[in-house]
């Protein structure tokens, strides 16, 4: 199926001269994406480091690669080159500054790569000013209605079908159980990506011994996803020590198994200072039902941040909520450092508004306050059209963002 993101690695090559690196979980899509939006280029090429013969060409050096790309000959117009998984090769910096400063002018760029870069100290002089990042996330509501750009954070409201929107929170938004629908298939698939999340990628970035208690670890913020986080707890648990517990659980956020989302402090009397929320970036693994619902939501939350950023709308960060009184809100989107919108996340809409909404919309002033219910059917109306708190339903919320 038809990925937004092909459209952003598009609207990138036509219009900047910067290379695009395009990171993100293993099996999110990075691969497929990056050559569907290359190919409309007759002169594309692709070089895998897993692959042993794109491998030796990669470390004969940037000459190499090249001449293997015809770059010695006069072309019409830029040719794309896709460089996967190569940050994997030692010098693999070295390796793309070179060939950049001296191929820049006649190749555009895409790098792909499954483990975080932050971890891997990316952000050092020498790519400077040499690279946009792009962060792509599993599928979402509106990507799967419409997944076509906007430029507009907020779009107006569409219908997803039912039964999208009951797989999507069932087999989650990985491309390939979403689109195979099948629970023997998922089962599998959910295997497969574990195990290579423990016999592959953690050998790539960490040296990490003591697997079978980082399992653990990972099955403890699986059943967790969406409370605050007690490391000292959770390090009884696992019987290490607080410290290696918060280091392993940078580990898996680096892999794409979990994200964390801190608390909003700035004008929130007795706010809570120091503890985050953890979430799993494929929801599908959640569950109890409210969590499970929540972390759909998160990780909903979480890409059109990242989609928004990415593209230059801005500077948006997610946060949460909750004070020593334990009033809480879900989420906090806020633009340029100022609150934006508040999210609070029901799975039914009996009950009212929640009075933390309330609450805290008002020490924020954040002009939008939602309470999320997934029992009420789409409408067609903009959420962003209401300023006080409001229930609205979660397939209209959702579909407005990307």
């Amino acid at each position: 199926m038809k990925r937004a993101y092909e459209k952003v690695i598009q609207e990138h090559l036509t219009e900047n001269r910067q290379m695009l690196f395009l990171m993100g979980p293993r099996q999110v899509g990075k691969t497929t994406t990056s050559l569907e939006a290359s190919s409309l280029n007759p002169n594309h090429y692709y070089f895998n480091w897993d692959n042993q013969a794109h491998r030796l060409l990669i470390a004969d050096g940037q000459e190499a690669v090249a001449k293997r790309m015809g770059l010695d000959k006069l072309q019409a117009a830029p040719s794309i080159v896709v460089f996967d998984e190569i940050h994997k090769f030692p010098k693999w910096k070295d390796f793309l500054k070179g060939f950049f400063d001296v191929y820049g002018k006649l190749t555009k760029i895409i790098v792909t790569g499954s483990a975080r870069l932050d971890i891997l100290n990316f952000g050092g002089d020498s790519l400077m000013g040499r690279y946009f990042l792009y962060r792509l996330h599993p599928l979402s509501i509106r990507e799967i209605i419409d997944p076509s750009l906007s430029d507009e954070e907020i779009r107006p409201p569409k219908p997803i079908a039912a039964e999208d929107f009951k797989n999507l929170l069932l087999f989650g938004g990985f491309p390939e159980p979403f689109i195979q629908r099948n629970t023997r298939f998922y089962n599998r698939w959910k295997k497969l990506r574990f195990k290579q999340l423990f016999q592959e990628d953690l050998q790539d970035i960490s040296n990490i011994q003591e697997i079978g208690q980082l399992q653990i670890l990972t099955e403890l913020l699986r059943k967790q996803a969406g409370q605050l986080v007690n490391f000292s707890e959770l390090a009884k648990k696992v019987h290490v020590s607080g410290e290696t517990v918060r280091r392993w659980i940078e580990t898996l956020k680096a892999l794409y198994y979990c994200f964390s989302i801190q608390p909003w402090t700035t004008n929130i009397s007795r706010s809570l200072l120091k503890e985050p929320k953890i979430y799993l970036w494929d929801w599908s693994l959640v569950g109890e039902k409210g969590q499970h619902l929540e972390n759909f939501v998160a990780s909903h939350l979480l890409k059109a941040i990242h989609f928004w950023t990415d593209r230059g709308f801005g500077d948006f960060g997610l946060y949460f909520l909750r004070d020593k009184e334990k009033r809480e809100v879900d989420f906090l989107v806020t633009k340029n450092e100022k609150p934006w919108f508040l999210v609070e996340v029901k799975a039914s809409s009996n009950g009212g508004i929640s009075k933390s909404l309330y609450h805290f919309q008002q020490q924020t002033l954040a002009p939008y306050a939602f309470q999320i219910a997934f029992d009420l059917p789409y409408v067609d109306k903009d959420c962003f059209s209401h300023h006080d708190p409001i229930i609205v339903p979660a397939s209209t919320f959702l579909s407005q963002l990307i």
